[in-house]
């Protein structure tokens, strides 16, 4: 019997059985940012064990509340400043230079296919979409993590997820996700691996690739995962150049951890987007999803786009398309943060922060601060929110407020209405 890409990667990277489902494995990278780390860091240094396992391997960055708000997150960030420093972490992104964790890392190359990540964050999975494994984790795990680079892990069961069919303009990665969560339900992938495979997939970018992984979290999921192909190989390409003689070598040697074709799944889910359309969420799970042109009695104080699920540069494009030229509601805030300080100098460069900028829009500096009530977006008891972001739990974005997740396309075609709507780029065809 074959085996699933996150099987092969358990295998490759065992380093004990402590029984036959847990595997102890081998760590690539630890990620490390400003709100879960400094427990560990306080608790390591509680115990006697102010150290790390390997200093090139810890990747390190302050994205939530950045600059800090107040004394508690100044705090915070000192922690893991000083942290960073004492440890002589080489790769460590603060204040100018940093961006949402789950953008800067990839865009920094620290991903790579077949490899092993945990970090202190529930959307850790979003660096699956390079075929690696990656995982949250908590306060235990991370601190044996950053001292021993292992984790024990339940071996994987896996659910692969077969996208089909032709992906109707105007609709995107974000709207596939939400139907595959709402198929799923919010249960329907724990303790399992998403796999999202398919020809639409593989037309995806890595961009829309990590936003598809990124939500496997909202289903239940470990991680989400995809095949590492030459569309991984380009994306990563100027940092393995040294590695290999050709992108060609690159592939083939990243393609051993592909699924074998006669792998076992614990389910296997088919999913034509032929006829799919852009969607929200409504009242306060990710699996409570309807098609937006059912939303449009939805009346919105405020639009957030950003985040590490939908705040990269092909995002802020998409949105800039439906922007241009056009300025948001009277009625309406908007709120665009590119996610990393790279995404912002481009779109900077391209005239799209501008676009933003001109439609009314307040643009800041990259941080997800917004997405989980924290910083730079959140909303009063009673508010409205279409966002771009990952989770609408109840308060999430602020005590008594409601957040409706969609794409970037139709959070700035809401932003211009007042109210929910479809994007141009789709209509209200349906």
């Amino acid at each position: 019997m074959g085996k699933t890409i996150a099987q092969k990667i358990f295998d490759t990277h065992r380093v004990d059985n402590p029984s036959e489902d847990m595997y102890v494995l081998r760590l690539d990278a630890v990620f490390c940012h400003e709100i879960t780390t400094p427990i560990a860091i306080n608790d390591l240094i509680a115990r006697g064990k102010d150290r790390v396992f390997d200093k090139t391997k810890i990747k390190v960055v302050i994205d939530h509340v950045t600059p800090a708000k107040d004394s508690e997150t100044a705090t915070q960030g000192k922690i893991l400043r000083d942290w960073a420093r004492r440890q002589d972490i080489v790769d460590f992104f603060d204040i100018g230079k940093n961006g949402v964790c789950h953008a800067i890392f990839p865009e920094k190359g620290f991903v790579r296919p077949g490899y092993t990540i945990i970090m202190g964050d529930s959307h850790t999975c979003t660096h699956g979409a390079f075929g690696a494994f990656a995982a949250g984790v908590g306060t235990t795990d991370l601190e044996v993590g950053i001292l021993k680079g292992v984790c024990a892990l339940k071996y994987p069961k896996t659910i692969k997820i077969n996208v089909t069919g032709t992906l109707p303009q105007g609709v995107f990665a974000k709207d596939v996700i939400l139907s595959i969560i709402h198929k799923l339900t919010v249960n329907g992938a724990t303790d399992r691996v998403m796999e999202f495979s398919g020809p639409v997939i593989d037309k995806m970018s890595m961009e829309a690739r990590m936003t598809l992984c990124n939500m496997a979290i909202e289903a239940g999921g470990t991680s989400g995962i995809c095949m590492p192909d030459r569309t991984t190989v380009d994306y990563l390409w100027k940092f393995i150049e040294d590695e290999f003689a050709s992108k060609e070598d690159a592939l083939k040697a990243y393609e051993k951890f592909a699924s074998d074709a006669d792998a076992e799944y614990d389910a296997v889910i088919d999913l034509d987007v032929s006829d799919l359309e852009p969607l929200s969420t409504v009242e306060f799970k990710p699996d409570q999803v309807k098609p937006v042109k059912d939303l449009a009695h939805v009346k919105l104080d405020q639009v957030y786009i950003g985040s590490c699920t939908n705040g990269r540069l092909e995002d802020l494009r998409i949105a800039a398309k439906v922007l241009e030229g056009k300025k948001l509601a009277g009625h309406v805030r908007g709120i665009v943060s590119p996610a990393t300080t790279d995404i912002y100098n481009a779109a900077l460069s391209e005239g799209i922060l501008k676009i933003f900028a001109d439609a009314g829009f307040c643009v800041t500096n990259p941080t997800c601060g917004a997405c989980l009530g924290m910083s730079n977006g959140v909303l009063a008891e009673g508010e409205v929110c279409a966002s771009t972001t990952n989770r609408n739990f109840f308060g999430r974005m602020g005590k008594g407020g409601r957040v409706h997740l969609m794409s970037p396309a139709s959070a700035a075609a809401s932003a211009i209405a007042g109210y929910i709507t479809n994007s141009e780029l789709f209509g209200n065809r349906r």
